[in-house]
C-alpha cells in the first residue's frame, strides 16, 4: 500500500510540472486553495481496524500554517490502550476538492513503542495515509483519517497496520 501513495504522489507531482506555467499556476490554486492557518487536530478511533490486533486509537498532530510551496510539516503523536505509542514527523498538502471538502494526503516517519500492543517488527516506522475533511467556514474541520504504519521492510518483520479514525481539526496558530 505504501508504494502506491508514493505513485499517487509522484504522478500529482509530475502533472504539476506538464502544460504551461500559467497553466500550472493556475492549476495549483485552483487545487490547494487559500493560505491555511495551523491546525490542531484531535481524533480517535480503530488501530490495527483491519487485522487481530485492534485497539482504540487517539491521536493529537499539528499541521503547520507554512512549507515549501504547498507542502507543509506535520508533526504528531498516537497511543492506543494497549499502551502502544508512535510518534511522527512527515509532510502534508491540502487539496481543495471544493469549497467545503478537503483531501490531505500525508507521509511521516517516526518512533514505534510497542507496549502491549502489535509487533511492527521495529522502531522506526513510516505511516503514510490521508484524511477526509469537511472545512468550516472558521476554518475549522471535521474529518475521517485511514493511514498504514509499517517499517517498509527493513525488518523481517513487517506486519504492518491500518487505522481509521474520526478527527477534529480545529485553526490554531499561523506557524
Amino acid at each position: 500500500m505504501t508504494g502506491r501513495w508514493i505513485a499517487a504522489l509522484g504522478a500529482l507531482l509530475a502533472a504539476m510540472w506538464l502544460g504551461t506555467a500559467d497553466a500550472r499556476a493556475d492549476w495549483l490554486t485552483d487545487l490547494t486553495g487559500p493560505q491555511e492557518p495551523g491546525l490542531l487536530s484531535l481524533g480517535g478511533g480503530m488501530y490495527d481496524f483491519l487485522h487481530n490486533h485492534k485497539a482504540v486509537e487517539g491521536r493529537a498532530e499539528y499541521d503547520f500554517a507554512h512549507g515549501f510551496y504547498f507542502v507543509k510539516p506535520m508533526i504528531g503523536v498516537l497511543g492506543t490502550n494497549k499502551k502502544s505509542a508512535f510518534g511522527y514527523a512527515g509532510f502534508y498538502f491540502d487539496l481543495h476538492l471544493s469549497r467545503h471538502f478537503v483531501l490531505v494526503p500525508n507521509a511521516s516517519v517516526g518512533y514505534y513503542h510497542r507496549g502491549n500492543g502489535k509487533n511492527l517488527g521495529q522502531a522506526l516506522e513510516f505511516k503514510t495515509g490521508a484524511r477526509f475533511d469537511y472545512r468550516f467556514e472558521d476554518a475549522s474541520r471535521i474529518g475521517i483519517a485511514f493511514d498504514h504504519i509499517s517499517n517498509a521492510g527493513l525488518s523481517k518483520i513487517n506486519p504492518g497496520e491500518e487505522n481509521i479514525l474520526l478527527m477534529f481539526s480545529l485553526p490554531l496558530g499561523s506557524w
